[in-house]
């Protein structure tokens, strides 16, 4: 079967399927014991992400244990700013961390444009590498960080416990500054995801992260606009313009009609919405992407099924839907549940 026919590209395209596709976010992570195996012979996270060979063998880990319907290249977010020479590391305990933040206009607007095949290649031949090993048997999903996202972490320095004071701060004190991040983002994430595509990638995702930190105002400038720009490269360029586009921003479902008209295929969905009323408010434009509360897989499995029939019932028959979790699965989870909610969303009708 050709891959453009697989189930979870049918679905994106809101075509019908013979099942209802699922895959989970940070599917290859530290809840597979594999994945940790791995990780300590890397020695380090950044080696893992930076040494193809590695970051293709975690990126089909997940899909040897289940019967996942796609596979996302092991990567991370926030490799552009880290292209872009802020100086990206991770500390334990911490998460990432940058050497320089952002604090005036000028820095932005000097940010260098990298070049996706120079600057970022390690992911692209990650990509690439995993095209070869799935051969057409599961689509593969190539992503970036949003550009509000990227620009949250370049102004705060780091994950600011959740809440971005820092970077927030900024974009009420020096609007001007915010703009000309995402201006020079807007450009580098449409690079690097066409790059994607023409590596290997079947699909293709921005993660809004920390979408639901903005202010209506802000969501339009920093998250919306951003978005919009990035879309439209997309659809222009002859090598991504076929690849389906997910946008998950994560927090702000109140914002899914507008998201919706933007052109872009998909949109992933946190926990917190619903996904009936937001297939309502995108009135057919969108397929929708999720919602599993992430904390369900710490139940026991006939709450745990019940769960996801949940998230099924209230999604609805018809196409267009991709089972996932509302956010990345955590590594205190028994790998075992997992293969329970890939199983009841299999045999759930479509």
């Amino acid at each position: 079967m050709p891959v453009s026919n697989h189930d979870f590209l049918c679905a994106l395209r809101r075509e019908p399927v013979s099942r209802r596709p699922v895959w989970i976010m940070r599917q290859a992570g530290r809840y597979l014991p594999e994945y940790r195996a791995i990780r300590e012979q890397a020695g380090s996270f950044l080696n893992l992400m930076q040494t193809p060979e590695l970051a293709a063998e975690v990126t089909l880990q997940p899909l040897r244990r289940y019967d996942l319907d796609a596979a996302i290249i092991f990567a991370d977010i926030l490799t552009i700013p880290d292209a872009m020479g802020l100086g990206l590391s991770f500390v334990a305990g911490e998460g990432p961390r940058f050497e320089r933040t952002l604090t005036r206009k000028s820095e932005a607007d000097a940010l260098p444009l990298p070049d996706p095949e120079r600057d970022l290649g390690y992911v692209l031949a990650s990509i690439s590498t995993v095209a070869r090993e799935l051969d057409g048997s599961k689509p593969l999903i190539g992503f970036s960080g949003g550009p509000w996202t990227l620009a949250a972490y370049m102004l705060e320095g780091r994950s600011g416990g959740g809440e971005f004071k820092r970077a927030r701060g900024a974009l009420h004190s020096d609007p001007e500054l915010g703009q000309a991040i995402t201006a020079r983002l807007v450009p580098a994430i449409a690079d690097y995801l066409i790059a994607q595509a023409r590596a290997g990638a079947d699909a293709l995702m921005i993660f809004e992260s920390w979408a639901g930190l903005l202010t209506p105002d802000g969501f339009r400038r920093y998250c919306l606009e951003p978005v919009a720009a990035i879309v439209e490269r997309l659809k222009a360029d002859p090598d991504a313009r076929d690849k389906p586009l997910i946008v998950f921003p994560k927090g702000a479902h109140q914002h899914a009609a507008e998201l919706s008209r933007l052109g872009l295929d998909a949109l992933g969905l946190d926990w917190t919405a619903s996904l009936g009323e937001i297939r309502k408010a995108a009135e057919g434009r969108i397929a929708l992407q999720g919602n599993l509360d992430p904390a369900a897989l710490v139940a026991p499995e006939p709450q745990l099924r019940a769960a996801v029939r949940a998230v099924i019932d209230d999604y609805g028959q018809g196409p267009g839907h991709v089972f996932n979790l509302g956010h990345g699965i955590t590594p205190d989870i028994d790998p075992e549940q997992l293969a329970i909610v890939i199983d009841e969303v299999h045999k759930s009708a479509v």
